[in-house]
């Protein structure tokens, strides 16, 4: 039990937090009980969790001090205060992802057969996190930079290997790529976000009088495979391309002597939106919002430590970056690549085993869509549950002559996405097709763009989301002529359209024919596509109008009736609780007595277990194989138990800045599956952080109880429900019917 003090904020900072989040995804790669491919591609996300954390959340925050702001966040820090705290952490973090991949992923990995021919890169083995951060910051002199061109010895490679290598270089990476002779920002060339580049460091013309250096930048660009597929006796070895470059960059630079060859990456903002105030056309300035981060100042410098002193001064002030945005890293730039190597044909024991999608029990494969919601409402927890249900129900939709309307939010899709494709042909048909494309979804901007454009030549209706917010929501509604009159099928879920990601994120899809959750979604679509005012729902809340006021008026309901003596127990799933408003809230409900479990994958600003401030809230964290993405939300409410799902984190953005939905689920055998779910994830003792008042994190500890892995004992329970299904189907004698009750014809005998 931690204890507040006056000079505690009651807060925790938000990026900090999150850097505690990504802390744990790396904790998984370090943890020797995971596979190790596994273990590989979590470092890989944290690399990537990285690479985005900096052009969005530093980017901000450094266009904050450039506007010379000092407003505080909620817990007191200035930009200037958080920038400085970022740094520290994201430097040790640095650190800790170099020294679980040089000394200890590579090592086993080149033992399971998966080799970097290379020595460009020195092991870090045996040496202190401390002494691994001196070595990224130790710089050599020019001089003491080899001026061989050898920097991948040639004795590594087979002469097989070598002639393979060679043949690469002079047929492919010669012709593509371009070096570009450079003295200083004037005529620096411009550099794409997130993408490799080289460095040549070559010595001084030598009818220079001043012996100035000379420098050259090669930029990969982003078609260039990073890794080089080499022949071998057994196993998988590859070679990075920048090594293959280093190998033979004096064929660049025919008699020039060469003293380095440095790998480097530059990061920019990214955190650039279009001024809807001032947008006659959202999608023409959504592209030209593209085009600005292609500009964008750099906020991080990744660079070898292969890298002289010259030659790092050279490139930071051509770039203009200060040495706290420098990364300085032992090993391979870009660690987020080696996803790439993760899943390598015939390295299957190095992964996880397989836990396949299981069919839904409650869906009929004999029967439509249409017809199993007629009967039930129905409940999908992807990903252990498929995807399949809710594509099959657009599919029939667009094919079917009674359905005469489809209206359907799209915020991120896959690449060749299913969804949009059923979309097209259904107002191919002649349906009427609305769909809400959200432009504005970071780093899935051009996409959707791409998708607008082809919807709108299929002949949908594409709106471009709502002016000065994102829509968020995931919300799909079928109208349907029937016997009875006009139905309407409802689709809600927390997570997104994309049958991709459905195999890995951890969301909930439900599905109904309620007709109020009908007419809701119908008001819904029509307060974003038109100038109506939103109604009032009649179960639906919808951010940024009613959603804050709900939750708050729920969890108030909960600490009235803790005041008067009742029950009273909140229980929540999300990706991150940030919003002051309703942590204030849940302290007040744990000051009353309410007992609050909150399960946040990500960041979480408020203090759990603090005396006299929220010593009946506990905090846990799971990471493991699958992204927990779903938002739950459980309310005793007096022994009548209330439970939604929603598209919406606990944030100021999702409250306020977005279109969410909140979607009661009152069908009891869904209410009741959803509770079961969201106490699974405070069973877990093996993958299960809790946060602690300090804003640390520690394992949740088994002490006498059985090991609890949350997200297996889903998947297990999961196909148990399926195999007694399977049985029960077995033993029900169904017989065969010919149409319309007529004997089939027998023929002629």
């Amino acid at each position: 039990m931690h204890t507040m003090t006056e000079s505690v904020s009651k807060y925790l900072n938000r990026e900090l937090s999150w850097l505690e989040f990504n802390q744990r995804v790396l904790a998984e790669a370090q943890d020797v009980s995971v596979p190790l491919l596994e273990r590989l591609k979590f470092l890989a996300i944290t690399a990537s969790n990285l690479d985005e954390f900096f052009m969005v959340r530093v980017g901000s925050l450094q266009m904050l001090v450039a506007q010379g702001s000092s407003k505080p966040d909620p817990v007191g820090l200035t930009p200037v205060q958080q920038l400085e705290q970022i740094g520290a952490r994201a430097h040790h973090m640095v650190v800790e992802q170099y020294a679980c991949f040089l000394d200890d992923l590579l090592p086993k990995l080149t033992a399971a057969g998966i080799r970097n021919i290379q020595s460009s890169s020195g092991s870090i083995a045996s040496l202190t996190v401390s002494e691994v951060a001196k070595s990224m910051t130790a710089l050599k002199s020019a001089d003491e930079v080899s001026a061989a061109t050898e920097v991948v010895p040639r004795t590594q490679l087979t002469s097989r290997q070598l002639k393979l290598v060679e043949q690469i270089f002079d047929g492919e990476l010669a012709s593509v790529l371009t070096p570009m002779a450079v003295t200083s920002s004037d005529d620096f060339p411009l550099l794409a976000n997130q993408t490799l580049n080289v460095c040549v460091h070559l010595e001084p013309s030598p009818g220079d009088p001043e012996k100035l250096a000379r420098f050259a930048i090669i930029p990969f660009g982003k078609g260039t495979s990073r890794f080089v597929t080499l022949p071998s006796e057994g196993g998988h070895e590859f070679m990075l391309v920048e090594d293959v470059v280093a190998q033979f960059v004096d064929r660049f630079f025919p008699g020039e002597p060469i003293r380095e060859c440095v790998p480097f990456r530059l990061t920019r903002n990214a955190d650039l939106s279009a001024r809807e105030d001032l947008a006659a056309d959202l999608l023409a300035e959504m592209e030209e919002v593209l085009e600005a981060r292609r500009t964008a100042a750099c906020v991080r410098l990744e660079i070898s430590d292969r890298a002289s002193t010259p030659l790092l001064a050279f490139l930071q002030a051509a770039l203009k970056i200060p040495n706290e945005a420098v990364y300085v890293v032992p090993g391979p730039v870009d660690l987020s690549a080696f996803m790439q190597l993760t899943d390598r044909s015939g390295f299957e024991h190095l992964r996880y085993e397989s836990w396949p999608p299981q069919p839904s029990p409650s869906v009929d494969l004999g029967s439509s869509m249409f017809q199993v919601l007629q009967r039930q409402d129905l409940m999908l927890f992807h990903p252990y549950e498929s995807f399949e249900p809710v594509l099959r129900l657009l599919e029939e939709a667009a094919d079917d002559p009674d359905v005469l309307a489809i209206k359907q939010v799209l915020y991120r899709t896959s690449r060749n996405s299913p969804i949009v494709a059923a979309l097209q042909r259904a107002a191919e048909k002649g349906k009427y097709v609305t769909a809400i494309v959200e432009l504005k979804a970071r780093f899935d901007e051009a996409r959707n763009i791409e998708w607008a454009r082809s919807l709108e030549m299929a002949g949908a209706q594409v709106i471009y989301g709502v002016k000065g917010l994102k829509t968020h929501a995931k919300c799909m509604v079928i109208v349907r002529r029937e016997p009875q009159g006009i139905a309407r099928y409802v689709h809600f879920g927390t997570g997104n359209y994309n049958e991709i990601t459905a195999r890995l994120y951890s969301d909930v899809s439900f599905m109904t024919r309620d007709e109020e959750l009908g007419a809701d979604a119908t008001s819904f679509f029509n307060a974003i596509t038109g100038y109506s005012q939103p109604q009032r729902f009649r179960k639906l809340e919808m951010a940024p109008l009613g959603m804050r006021p709900k939750l708050l008026e729920m969890i108030e309901a909960e600490t009235q009736r803790k005041e008067q003596g009742q029950k009273a127990i909140i229980i929540a799933k999300l990706n991150s609780l940030v919003d002051p408003a309703i942590i204030d809230a849940l302290y007040a409900a744990s000051k009353a007595g309410v007992r609050i479990r909150l399960n946040i994958r990500g960041i979480c600003c408020l203090r759990p277990g603090v005396k006299g401030l929220s010593e009946n809230i506990s905090v846990v964290s799971i990471v493991d194989r699958f992204l927990e993405h779903a938002r739950l939300f459980f309310f005793y409410h007096g022994g009548d138990e209330r439970v939604f799902i929603s598209s919406a984190d606990w944030m100021p953005r999702n409250l306020d800045r977005r279109v969410e939905l909140l979607i009661p689920v009152e069908d009891k055998a869904c209410r009741a599956r959803l509770i079961s779910i969201l106490e699974a994830y405070f069973d877990d003792n093996v993958k299960a952080k809790k946060l602690l008042g300090d804003g640390t994190y520690s394992r949740v500890k088994q002490g006498k109880s059985a090991p609890h892995r949350s997200q297996e004992a889903l998947f297990r329970e999961i196909c148990e429900i399926g195999r007694l299904a399977e049985n029960s189907r077995r033993t029900v004698f169904e017989p065969h019917r010919a149409p319309d009750g007529k004997l089939p014809s027998r023929g002629k005998e």
